[in-house]
């Protein structure tokens, strides 16, 4: 009992240090201020968030080599130090007005502890609950969608009303917090002990389980493997379409209901923006968690079949409607999606390559997270710069969720082509 008690605190741990890592979806909070405060263009402000989201994902690749020899306490450790560092940089940087620094500090530094802070857990989870992977990968990995309900309606809306709105002092405030966070939260996240298993749970014998104990292939030849190339394309995929809302969708927000309703000022259509970030952020955890148990019972490829195929029809909506109320409910859906695939490929990648190499197999499939985090923002960064709301209204909106709408039947297709050992 005591050790089942165990394994639940470490989850809860390991969720705590998610929600933290996971504010970095409040960006869009912070897009259209700092492109108003220091006059830059959107693409220039969104590369803060891509590198951050980029650096991430090669973080987490790297981190998940590194784990079997380090062990998650010190890596987790690490990745709460660069997170809550690259905040205090990003400070001094908008002192400063230097978009250099920001990239360096809030992208490289701390998009390097995202990533590093993130495979740890997710891997952590998974040795302690064999019994109920994808419910508890799904549980850790809703921690971090919900992290931009903290950021955007707690930390930033508080930090900003009683610091006056000086981004500066913001950045630098939330960066000790999510060090003094981070750091407690890292040196608990531990495996269990060697031998361990749950009450009542019967390990499959070796034979029967797919990956390395059957066919006695290591990371290396796993992750050159056909199965890896198709996982890592339809993850691609499903991340660029989702990411690309998530670091705009209050701006695009504010432009659509601001077309609906053109005497919303400034600070009710921020309001209406930081609204949608916090409400779909919900919706973000929630699938990570859903779709992930659902995994369990329909299996992972079908499961990344209905995300695929669902939110593509999302877009085709997204692509027609100039009301808000629909707008904010398909972007919901369209996170509960996005969340989906991440609380359903680590249960995935243990299914076809084994849990022995999960951490290096799951750490680098994580770099698609790093090539959207650059494709999906910087494609509509781009097509807002080129189709100003002011000149072109609703175009921007149009040409991006047609982007979506690209990407997502394109990894609808490969999902056809996997072929699942055990789901």
């Amino acid at each position: 009992m005591e050790k089942t008690l165990n394994r639940w605190v470490i989850a809860f741990i390991c969720t705590l240090l998610m929600v933290s890592l996971g504010t970095v979806y409040a960006w869009s909070f912070f897009q259209k201020p700092l492109c108003d405060t220091y006059f830059w263009s959107n693409s220039q402000v969104a590369w803060a968030f891509s590198l951050a989201i980029c650096f991430l994902g090669l973080a987490a690749a790297a981190g998940g080599m590194l784990l079997p020899r380090t062990g998650p306490t010190r890596l987790a450790l690490l990745g709460g130090v660069l997170f809550g560092s690259g905040y205090l940089l990003a400070a001094l940087a908008l002192r400063m007005h230097s978009l250099p620094l920001l990239y360096m500090g809030y992208g490289v530094i701390g998009g390097t502890g995202l990533g590093l802070g993130y495979v740890a857990p997710v891997a952590t989870v998974a040795r302690w609950f064999p019994d109920r992977k994808g419910f508890a990968t799904g549980m850790v990995v809703m921690g971090f969608g919900f992290g931009a309900l903290l950021m955007s309606k707690v930390i930033a809306p508080l930090l900003l009303t009683q610091l006056a709105g000086d981004m500066v002092r913001v950045f630098a405030v939330t960066g000790v917090l999510f060090l003094l966070v981070t750091i407690p939260c890292a040196a608990v996240v531990r495996n269990p002990p060697a031998g361990w298993v749950p009450p009542g749970y019967a390990p499959p014998p070796a034979s029967s389980v797919s990956g390395p104990d059957e066919w006695g292939r290591g990371a290396r030849a796993c992750i050159l493997s056909r199965e890896f190339a198709l996982l890592w394309v339809i993850f691609f995929c499903n991340i660029t379409a989702g990411i690309a809302i998530i670091g705009f969708q209050s701006p695009l927000f504010q432009d659509i209901c601001s077309k609906a309703d053109p005497a919303l000022g400034k600070e009710a259509l921020a309001r209406y923006g930081a609204t949608l970030i916090a409400v779909s952020s919900l919706f973000n955890g929630i699938g990570r968690f859903f779709w992930g148990g659902l995994s369990d019972r329909i299996g992972r490829r079908e499961t990344f079949r209905l995300i695929l195929g669902s939110q593509l029809l999302a877009f085709v909506l997204l692509l027609y409607t100039d009301s808000p109320w629909l707008f904010a409910l398909l972007v919901c859906y369209i996170l509960l999606c996005y969340g989906g695939g991440f609380g359903t490929m680590p249960s995935f990648v243990i299914d076809l390559f084994g849990s022995r190499v999960m951490p290096a197999v799951y750490g680098t499939i994580l770099t698609a997270w790093a090539a959207a985090g650059i494709a999906g923002p910087q494609l509509v960064a781009l097509i807002k710069d080129r189709y100003p709301a002011g000149l072109y209204p609703g175009q921007a909106s149009f040409y991006s969720f047609a982007m979506g709408c690209g990407f997502l039947l394109a990894g609808l297709v490969f999902s056809f082509l996997v072929k699942s050992k055990r789901t």
